[in-house]
């Protein structure tokens, strides 16, 4: 067990400065956004929430002292910057043009944009695949929420039957959205369609849909929908958020992963997120539903955090702080599932 720490001092994540070898959660930075069809940025997160983890406080609450585990980050790869640079430049053009349409240039940017995804898809699939190998928590942080995808199949195909707990102002289930294979508004629907070892999907914070996915989250046995605005009627009504939650928590297989875009947070909290709606949950309903996933007796195996986005005017930090604790309280609630 590392000695206690009373005040983080060092350059690494939350101050901390462990080196890879001892580190039992190697968290992966995946700073690529091809696809983001509003607000960009979050490219930017790994960088800005590595600066702004400093000045946590590395006790918690919640979760006592997640530090101990020995945490570590990896160095951004090259590759990926160079894949998102290359990537965007091309996305960008398609999404000006409105979408592929018949226009073979267009058509020709999409396939440029999916084949950098497949890169970054591969990239991180060894990765992420080769730290749990070695025994390794290895939780990814976006960039948009596309990079999940490797992510979760890595996992999937390491515990297999496992389920998802997803929370997100989106249901990501859109098919090739504005022409993008592995569009950010299409992982749910890329797992969906490519890995099977993923039994249950449990949703939170959706509360923009397309029909097309409310009809598939309706139809599907697979996943299990919590909407947002159905939430909000029920605690209205005179539940509980406890009841609501235990009851979702209940679809879960034993092992969980869980996918978050902090969309899927009030907005208050995530404001230059790329796609904010209005709702969402709140930062203490957040950690309770992780608290309760951790309390029914199922191991959370891994998870990523995607969509934070530095201010770009530079004034403010207070996405990337939010952020930097949300990562934090997701790594103390992984270690504390496995106690």
């Amino acid at each position: 067990m590392s000695t206690p720490i009373e005040e983080p001092g060092g350059e690494g994540l939350f101050g901390l400065e462990t080196p890879l070898a001892d580190a039992g959660v190697v968290v992966v930075p995946a700073p690529f956004e091809a696809t983001v069809s509003y607000g960009r940025g979050t490219a930017g997160a790994p960088a800005a929430i590595l600066a702004a983890s400093n000045q946590l406080d590395l006790f918690d609450l919640e979760t006592g002292r997640p530090y101990e585990a020995g945490i570590a980050l990896l160095p951004e790869e090259p590759r990926v910057a160079a894949w998102n640079r290359e990537a965007s430049a091309a996305a960008r053009r398609v999404i000006e043009a409105g979408g592929v349409s018949a226009d073979p240039q267009r058509a020709a940017d999409a396939a440029a944009v999916d084949a950098r995804a497949e890169q970054l898809n591969a990239w991180l699939d060894e990765v992420v695949s080769g730290l749990l190998a070695d025994g390794k928590r290895a939780p990814v942080l976006g960039g948009d929420h596309s990079v999940a995808f490797a992510a979760i199949r890595a996992h999937a195909r390491r515990f297999p039957g496992l389920g998802l707990l997803h929370i997100d102002a989106h249901a990501d289930l859109r098919v090739a959205y504005e022409g993008f294979r592995w569009s950010h508004a299409s992982v749910l629907h890329n797992v969906r369609r490519e890995v099977p070892e993923v039994a249950r999907v449990v949703g939170f914070g959706y509360r923009d849909l397309a029909e097309s996915e409310h009809a598939i989250l309706e139809e599907d046995p697979r996943f299990c929908p919590y909407y947002d605005p159905a939430v909000r009627r029920r605690l209205l009504a005179g539940e509980t958020w406890a009841e609501v939650v235990s009851e979702a928590i209940a679809h879960l297989p034993a092992q969980v992963y869980v996918t978050f875009d902090v969309d899927g947070l009030d907005p208050a909290l995530c404001p230059h997120t790329g796609t904010p709606v209005p709702g969402g949950l709140s930062f203490a309903e957040a950690t309770s539903l992780l608290a309760a996933v951790v309390e029914s007796g199922r191991r959370i195996v891994g998870f990523d955090l995607c969509e934070v986005a530095p201010d770009p005017s530079g004034a403010s930090d207070w996405d990337v702080n939010v952020g930097a604790r949300l990562l934090y309280k997701l790594i103390g609630f992984m270690l504390r599932s496995e106690a």
